[in-house]
């Protein structure tokens, strides 16, 4: 384990092989975002992908030039040693990772606003557990909506600590991302991200509150004419108590 980063190296075969089977890989180019020591990428490259895969760690970055270093020679391998969080992400058509758990969510909110074609990803269990949690229900948040709006998302498996070496604490989630098109139309998904975030801000708050204290988010003229245009039920109910269509009205009240 690399103590600087606190990382568990995925080990189980089984789980491995689950992972990189759960899409078709086949002449496409795969993200992976922390290799470590490179179990998943050699599972990805046996499919027939083409990889680029980014490691925060320069030892480890070391360590897979040397193991990889035919498949980098004829280019079905890129190793990039940068920061998934803040560094250029290149073309790529899917992506399937073991992500790092604590940027897992900065990471997730990074590859909805580039894009892509169908995504599988390992996060800690709590973590993956929000994503899924349905709008309208307590455990939702800015996450869950925010990924159920652009994604249409899946459970694949549970992975249990005794999967990596070292152990982790905590039990890992896999779940499978697809892109569509939001179910209800929004006229502008800037205005929609700040709406969202603003109601999610204070969730034991009413949306009536959390508007009053969104100005410099959204705009003072924008929270003025939500107050005054949306209707009760939805300025009376609490961020997690309402439906991706009421996310989408609110943001399209105050839209150009």
């Amino acid at each position: 384990m690399s103590a600087r980063y606190d990382q568990h190296f995925l080990v189980d075969k089984k789980v491995i092989e689950r992972i990189a089977g759960c899409i078709d890989l086949d002449g496409r180019t795969v993200l992976e975002i922390g290799p470590g020591r490179g179990a998943l990428t050699a599972a990805l490259l046996e499919r027939g992908a083409r990889v680029v895969a980014i490691e925060v760690d320069g030892e480890l970055v070391e360590k897979l030039a040397g193991q990889f270093s035919r498949q980098q020679q004829d280019g079905r391998l890129v190793l990039i040693h940068g920061d998934a969080v803040t560094c250029p992400f290149p073309d790529f058509d899917v992506v399937v990772s073991n992500l790092p758990y604590s940027a897992s969510s900065k990471i997730t909110f990074r590859l909805l606003d580039t894009g892509f074609e169908e995504a599988v990803l390992m996060y800690q269990s709590e973590f993956a557990h929000r994503m899924l949690a349905p709008p309208g229900t307590p455990d939702c948040g800015r996450l869950s909506i925010m990924v159920q709006t652009y994604c249409a998302v899946g459970k694949v498996c549970e992975i249990s600590p005794q999967s990596f070496s070292p152990h982790p604490k905590v039990w890992s989630t896999v779940v499978h991302l697809v892109p569509r098109e939001p179910l209800f139309p929004i006229y502008d998904r800037t205005i929609y991200a700040k709406v969202v975030r603003a109601l999610f801000s204070h969730r034991r708050k009413t949306v009536r509150n959390c508007l009053k204290s969104a100005g410099s988010l959204l705009g003072d003229r924008r929270v003025e004419c939500l107050l005054s245009s949306l209707p009760h039920e939805i300025l009376s109910a609490r961020a997690e108590e309402l439906y991706l269509e009421d996310f989408a009205t609110i943001t399209n009240v105050c839209s150009p």
